[in-house]
């Protein structure tokens, strides 16, 4: 393992726009602030750009680790800023993620307008209580949490693997795409499938299964139209296909908090 860090991204928002940083803290559950919100319709039914790929189009904004507060805009629509922590005793709504159920604290009715208007039905914004926990997959990785990711706090993937993809599609694709958290250089076309636990600045992580991919990979990062075509979903399913599911990029737990960043090697960790 020979490889560093090209580049790290935060998504405050769950499918919202992530943002790019030179070097944050990771935690336990994550890069601090990754995936601490959520949007959900009325029922506490989670939304994402699957269902609505314009939530693409919602940018936010952080200002450093230590930010009170995540802004989100949108173009002709203004920002809005959700403060990072509650001052307790707000209003909760029960939400799924999955098969999972957690308590979440609702942010704020003017931000829900926001975006009720912004995506053109009734939508609120969540956030993950500090107080929640919320397991990762036990048959994968026991004792390990995460805040509103699909399943697990961190996604790894080698720019190699990338540009493999790329060589076989029409039209190449951006990261972006497939939202990772820490995307790796210097190593081989899908090294990452080979990774177990890898030591990354101060911190650590353990890559733990493969990353299922879905329709938002088809769907542009910046204007949130999807490809009519569903590329490059299409040609990943072509050599990249794992029983029902097409595979790309690892998830994986924090096994050491720490503070990570662009540059950083990547090297092999006591498990």
């Amino acid at each position: 393992m020979a490889g560093r860090v090209s580049s790290l991204h935060v998504y405050p928002v769950k499918s919202c726009r992530g943002i790019d940083v030179p070097a944050w803290p990771l935690e336990a559950r994550g890069l601090r602030h990754d995936r601490r919100f959520m949007v959900v319709r009325p029922d506490g039914a989670f939304v994402t750009q699957r269902e609505l790929p314009r939530l693409a189009c919602v940018a936010t904004a952080l200002d450093g680790p230590d930010a009170d507060a995540v802004e989100l805009s949108a173009e002709g629509h203004g920002a809005v800023r959700a403060p990072l922590s509650s001052s307790g005793g707000g209003e909760q709504l029960e939400v799924g993620v999955w098969r999972d159920r957690v308590r979440a604290e609702l942010v704020d009715a003017a931000i829900d307008r926001w975006l009720t208007a912004l995506l053109d039905e009734p939508l609120r914004l969540v956030r993950f209580p500090a107080q929640a926990r919320r397991a990762v997959d036990p048959r994968w990785a026991p004792g390990f949490e995460t805040a509103f990711a699909d399943g697990y706090p961190v996604l790894v993937i080698a720019q190699a693997s990338l540009d493999a993809l790329n060589a076989r599609v029409a039209a190449p694709v951006p990261m972006a795409r497939f939202r990772p958290n820490l995307v790796a250089d210097g190593v081989d076309a899908f090294a990452e499938d080979a990774w177990r636990d890898v030591g990354v600045g101060t911190g650590a992580i353990r890559v733990v299964k493969p990353c299922a991919r879905c329709i938002v990979v088809a769907t542009d990062q910046r204007s949130g139209e999807r490809a009519v075509a569903l590329e490059p979903l299409r040609t990943l399913a072509t050599f990249r296909r794992h029983g029902h599911e097409v595979m790309f990029g690892q998830n994986a737990v924090v096994t050491r908090a720490g503070w990570i960043g662009v540059g950083d090697a990547l090297v092999p960790a006591a498990g």
